[in-house]
C-alpha cells in the first residue's frame, strides 16, 4: 500500500458505474481511482463478478465489457487479506464491506446502502453516498 487514502466501493454502486457512463455512482468511482486506492478482498470481488454474471445486464453492457470492467478494477485495485470479522451491519451481506475497510485502513466507504450509510462514521471510517464523496474529495 502506499500513502493514497483507501476506498471500499460497495457493489451497487460499481455496478452502477459501469452500466451508467455518466453517472455520480461512475464520477465517483473515477474519483476515487484518481486521488487514492480502491480496495477489494476476496468476498467483495466474488460477489462483483456474480452479479456481473446476471443475465439482467445483458440488454445494457456486453458481457465483454463486464469482463473488461472486472479485470481494469483488479489490476487498479489493491487486494486486502481480511484481518478480523465484523458483524455490526443490520444486514450481515454488508459486513464484508465493513471488514474490508477496517482491514485496509480504509479512509471511506462509498455506498448507497442505508444499512451502511446508518452506520457514518463506523470505526473513524466515512461512509458517504456517491455523491457526497464528490464534494469531500
Amino acid at each position: 500500500m502506499t500513502n493514497k487514502p483507501g476506498y471500499v466501493i460497495d457493489t451497487n454502486t460499481l455496478v452502477s458505474a459501469l452500466l451508467l457512463k455518466n453517472s455520480t455512482p461512475r464520477k465517483a468511482f473515477d474519483k476515487a481511482l484518481e486521488t487514492g486506492e480502491i480496495l477489494v478482498s476476496l468476498e467483495v470481488v466474488d460477489e462483483l463478478n456474480d452479479v456481473l454474471g446476471r443475465e439482467k445486464f445483458n440488454k445494457y453492457v456486453s458481457e465483454e465489457e463486464r469482463i473488461e470492467f472486472l479485470i481494469a478494477l483488479l489490476q487498479e485495485a489493491v487486494f486486502v487479506e481480511i484481518s478480523e470479522v465484523i458483524t455490526e451491519c443490520r444486514d450481515p451481506r454488508d459486513n464484508k464491506f465493513l471488514e474490508l475497510a477496517v482491514s485496509g485502513n480504509a479512509e471511506c466507504i462509498i455506498s448507497g446502502d442505508g444499512d451502511l450509510l446508518s452506520l457514518n462514521p463506523f470505526r473513524g471510517i466515512t461512509i458517504v453516498p456517491p455523491r457526497e464523496f464528490l464534494e469531500i474529495v
